[in-house]
């Protein structure tokens, strides 16, 4: 994917607090195209994922609302890593697509630049070749934990599948231009997020 645009990859693992990071950098005026938000965009209910899920996982993975069945979804992928291998090549195709897309959009209006927001940059070459900057939010692992318990309601040992499921912290720090870490109160993250903005914004202008 080539974009005219200077364009930033943010990642990190669940419950890193990407999407908090994303909305401040959306704040301080930058382009943000979600993969996890376009991801529940496409599997609402009409959404333009739910008939190929209907027809590869069948009805049962249809919640009665017509949107797709996370719980259902989430159990199954994360028990059969052959299902979460077809889920993956089923949405991520259409996930990406709709961020280029969102992307374009957003450099038309004047977006100095975008920030493609991707949990499974680490494990994707298609957008790893894509950005000029990896900004990596990271957390220690007892936090992440704690995150994703605390917002999900799930088991240990689910959580720690999840996680489990996902590059290692090792991988992403690797492959990292910029980290931040998200453990501070958010006043100070907010700041550290407004230093990384003027840096971007240099970039691209640059």
């Amino acid at each position: 994917m080539s974009l005219a645009a200077f364009s930033v990859g943010l990642t990190g693992g669940v419950g890193s607090g990407k999407s908090t990071v994303a909305a401040m950098l959306g704040d301080c005026g930058a382009g943000i195209a979600d993969a996890d938000a376009l991801s529940h965009q496409l599997t609402q209910a009409g959404g333009g994922a739910i008939a190929a899920l209907r027809g590869s996982f069948g009805p049962q993975a249809i919640a009665a609302d017509g949107s797709l069945d996370r719980t259902y979804m989430r159990t199954l992928a994360f028990s059969d890593p052959a299902v979460r291998v077809q889920l993956e090549s089923l949405l991520h195709p259409l996930i990406r697509n709709e961020m280029r897309t969102r992307a374009a959009e957003m450099i038309t209006a004047g977006s100095p630049y975008i920030v493609f927001v991707v949990p499974l940059l680490v494990e994707s070459d298609n957008w790893r070749s894509a950005t000029r900057r990896v900004l990596l939010v990271d957390c220690s692992e007892a936090t992440q934990l704690t995150r994703v318990r605390s917002r999900s309601g799930i088991s240990e040992t689910v959580a720690r599948s999840i996680m489990g499921a996902q590059a290692s912290r090792q991988r992403r720090l690797a492959i990292a231009d910029d980290v931040l870490m998200n453990e501070a109160p958010l006043t100070d993250i907010r700041y550290r997020v407004e230093l990384l903005h003027r840096t971007y914004m240099l970039c691209a202008t640059s």
